[in-house]
C-alpha cells in the first residue's frame, strides 16, 4: 500500500481501511453497551421515560474511549486496526504512551467528534496526510504493517495447470 506522508496527497484507501477497522471496533463495543443499557432497562423500566434514550450514546462513548486508549497502549492498536493491518505508533516509531493514546481517542466519545476530527485531518496539511486532527496534536499516526485479512486487493497466487 501507498503511503502519503509528506507527499500532499490524501490516501483515500488508508483512510477507507482505517473507516472499515473503526466500524469493526464499534460493532466490538456496541454489544457489551446494549447489554449495559438492557440492565439498566431491566432494573429501572421508567428509565427510558427520563432521558435513558440518552444514555446509550454516552456509555458507547465512554466505552470505545478506554477500549480505543487501551488497546492502542499494550496493543499497538484495535481489533479493527489489527484485522485491517494497520498499526497505531508515535511518528517518530515508538510505542504510545496512555496520555497520547488518551489525546488521540478523546474524539471518540461522540460520532460527531469524530467526524470532525477526521474532516479537519484529512481536509488541512500537515507532515503526515494519514493523521486525523487529533493524532497532530498527539504525535502519533497509523500506519500500515501489513496485509489486511479482509478486503486484500493483491490477486490470489495463480494456479498451477495440469499437464496434458
Amino acid at each position: 500500500m501507498t503511503t502519503s506522508s509528506g507527499s500532499g496527497q490524501i490516501d483515500f484507501t488508508h483512510w477507507a481501511i482505517r473507516l472499515i477497522a473503526l466500524i469493526i471496533d464499534s460493532i466490538i463495543i456496541f454489544i457489551p453497551t446494549a447489554i449495559i443499557y438492557f440492565i439498566i432497562l431491566f432494573v429501572s423500566p421508567n428509565f427510558f421515560v427520563f432521558g435513558g434514550f440518552l444514555v446509550i450514546p454516552f456509555i458507547l462513548g465512554i466505552l470505545e474511549v478506554l477500549y480505543f486508549v487501551f488497546l492502542d497502549v499494550y496493543w499497538g492498536g484495535t481489533i479493527g486496526k489489527r484485522v485491517m493491518g494497520l498499526h497505531v505508533q508515535m511518528v517518530n516509531g515508538g510505542k504510545v504512551p496512555i496520555g497520547k493514546a488518551f489525546i488521540r481517542n478523546i474524539s471518540k466519545i461522540y460520532w460527531i467528534f469524530l467526524l470532525l476530527d477526521w474532516l479537519i485531518g484529512v481536509a488541512t496539511p500537515g507532515a503526515d496526510r494519514r493523521q486525523k486532527y487529533s493524532d497532530r496534536i498527539a504525535g502519533t499516526t497509523v500506519v500500515q504493517t501489513g496485509r489486511a485479512l479482509v478486503g486484500s486487493t493483491e490477486p490470489p497466487p495463480p494456479t498451477p495447470t495440469p499437464a496434458p
